[in-house]
């Protein structure tokens, strides 16, 4: 099984690298004398290479060959050849500004909480070795928990092929019902991961959002076909998160970081506090995050703070925020809003950056 992988993340860094440099296949062949239908095998992973032809590879591609299997080992004895991102679009999201945020990391640290974990960005970007992260979002963590065992992992990617095969407007309302059933909470692991990630994929706007009952409730985004499997950015996601020291929890934020000691690191993404006369978006799960919960959040942060843990939060910058931080390393930048039913309601927004700790 660990063969397999690597030979399908060799091939497909052998097609980044290609496309990196604006090669076409048929450019490869012309370089390497491998022919335009063979390195097609090799880029999805079907051929076993000799040396020789790896050689060629290399040379043709200007890469040197410790570059080409520049594995990064992991604990468990598996690799991880690429950086990883979100398999799934969350309102939130830190992909636009993770520039940012990577610029205030602390120089090091050992273990990594992330409790308000979402699509999970900086995590996967990070891939630290020893990581406890958590949201209060079931589906969502189900969804992470079928990438760390075989057997839930297959079985989520084979149903995730049958919705994009039989996806239609008709059908996707089908399968976003199935959460009003009885029988929906006893459904396998992998059927709610398959069911999360297709409607991710095939909702509007990649929203994810429930109701007061705790129903999704997005419409359709009217696609015509969809893709929700990335063969891999899946295996790569499986080859990381299978790594024991990778713990997934799921519930209070609270309880997920009560473990974190000094020289560990915290990162809160919660849902963001409310701009005066503005809709803020915290329907993430049916319990809204409030200005209660962003005071306890504050308490908590303290608490780690005095225990010697480094410690960051993103938010909106609001005033209640800053109030809630002051005498904290309070760094302000701009986001853009992406996610929003309106397009006048999308724009550059500001945010803080906080940390207990100096840059």
């Amino acid at each position: 099984m660990v063969i397999k992988m690597i030979i399908k993340s060799f091939g497909c860094k052998i097609r980044t690298i290609r496309e990196s440099v604006g090669f076409s296949q048929n450019q490869l062949s012309d370089l390497t004398g491998i022919t335009r239908e063979q390195i097609s095998r090799i880029e999805n992973g079907q051929v076993n290479m000799t040396f020789n032809t790896i050689v060629k590879l290399g040379e043709a591609l200007q890469t040197p060959l410790y570059e080409l299997f520049n594995f990064e080992y992991l604990i468990d004895n598996s690799y991880k050849p690429f950086k990883l991102k979100p398999f799934v679009k969350w309102a939130g999201g830190k992909t636009q500004i993770l520039d940012k945020i990577i610029e205030l990391l602390p120089d090091n640290f050992e273990t990594y909480y992330e409790p308000f974990l979402g699509g999970g960005a900086l995590f996967l970007y990070l891939t630290p070795k020893k990581a406890i992260v958590s949201d209060y979002n079931k589906e969502l963590m189900d969804s992470f928990r079928c990438f760390q065992d075989y057997k839930l992992f297959s079985d989520m990617i084979g149903k995730i092929k049958q919705h994009e095969f039989n996806h239609s407007e008709e059908y996707y309302y089908k399968i976003r019902d199935m959460d009003r059933k009885e029988y929906f909470k006893e459904l396998p692991l992998s059927t709610i991961a398959a069911r999360m990630i297709y409607l991710n994929k095939a909702c509007f706007n990649g929203l994810y959002r429930v109701n007061s009952k705790g129903y999704f409730n997005v419409p359709s985004g009217k696609k015509d076909d969809v893709k929700a499997y990335d063969e891999a950015l899946f295996n790569n996601l499986h080859l990381y998160l299978k790594n024991p020291n990778i713990k997934l929890l799921n519930g209070d934020f609270e309880k997920a970081v009560s473990t974190a000691k000094k020289g560990d690191f915290v990162y809160f993404d919660p849902p963001y506090d409310v701009f005066e006369n503005k809709n803020g978006f915290t329907t993430y799960t049916k319990n809204e995050f409030g200005k209660d919960e962003q005071k306890r959040l504050s308490d908590v942060f303290k608490k780690l703070d005095k225990n010697g843990v480094y410690v960051m939060l993103s938010n909106h910058n609001t005033n209640y925020i800053k109030e809630l931080y002051a005498g904290y390393n309070i760094n302000v930048v701009k986001a853009r809003r992406n996610i929003n039913s309106k397009g006048s309601g999308r724009g550059h927004v500001e945010e803080v950056i906080i940390t207990n700790y100096e840059k």
